[in-house]
């Protein structure tokens, strides 16, 4: 069997797989995208105190500064995550967890939150139909510059700066292994060529790897260990939500699969 064959089995496999679960497919996969939010916002309510003294020492900025900021990433987060889920206002919601995410840049490395504003991209992506020429009478540029499919772009390439967060750097063959192999899956996804197959094989993967590596409720909590495989599992579960909202939604306009077509 030649590698055609192999391929144009998986690409098979993969579309059965989307006949089988395009019901209910986008809702997981807005469940899983949020959940970095959702975790943080709990986080927040249950760690109250630890967190506004955290924000206090670190910005300097008072006891009721540091509170009030407490409350505001509390209920934005978890009010946008039952927005989006719930599938009301869902522009709104995502335009308020952007300003969220920029009241934390401070807190949260820039990789991450350009990474968190791509999978808000692709939810915008989802709920926005074809958009229509912003000029009347001005013929548009064609499909591929519409505003959603330029949002799914945006969403692909800072896809892979949540992904970037989870490369673990260190001298051992199976972590390089991960990030080659994790990197040239993602570059695909970008691109667009052969997206939703290398989208649903790194789904595949990072779920094997989430649940083996980062099982932080097999830890105590009350070591430091516990909060950093929570941390990364909730990312990569953000990152397991986008890519499953990019087989969902297809790559867009923008892309090597729809040039395919086009040739």
């Amino acid at each position: 069997m030649g590698h055609g064959d192999l391929m144009s089995q998986a690409e098979d496999v993969a579309d059965q797989f989307l006949r089988v679960t395009k019901h209910y497919l986008p809702h997981v996969a807005r469940l899983c995208l949020v959940s970095t939010f959702l975790e943080d916002g709990i986080r927040m309510w249950r760690q109250w105190s630890e967190q506004s003294e955290y924000i206090d020492s670190t910005w300097n900025c008072g006891f009721f500064l540091a509170n009030l900021f407490v409350l505001i990433n509390l209920l934005g987060q978890l009010g946008c995550c039952v927005l989006i889920l719930s599938r009301n206002f869902v522009q709104y919601a995502c335009g308020a967890l952007f300003g969220i995410i920029a009241l934390q840049v401070r807190t949260h490395t820039c990789v991450l939150n350009l990474a968190l504003g791509g999978g808000l991209l692709l939810l915008l992506a989802e709920c926005r139909g074809e958009a229509r020429s912003v000029f009347a009478g001005v013929p548009s540029l064609g499909h591929q510059s519409s505003p959603k499919h330029l949002l799914q772009l945006g969403g692909r390439v800072f896809l892979v700066l949540m992904f970037m967060t989870l490369l673990h750097f260190d001298l051992s063959l199976l972590s390089f292994l991960q990030n080659v192999v994790g990197t040239a899956l993602m570059v695909l996804v970008v691109v667009g060529f052969k997206t939703k197959l290398a989208a649903l094989t790194l789904v595949a993967w990072l779920l094997c790897i989430n649940f083996t590596f980062n099982a932080f409720w097999s830890i105590p909590s009350y070591k430091p260990m516990h909060d950093f495989l929570k941390y990364d599992f909730f990312q990569t579960m953000s990152v397991i939500g986008g890519l499953l909202l990019v087989v969902a939604l297809g790559p867009g306009g923008v892309s090597m699969d729809e040039k395919k077509k086009e040739w």
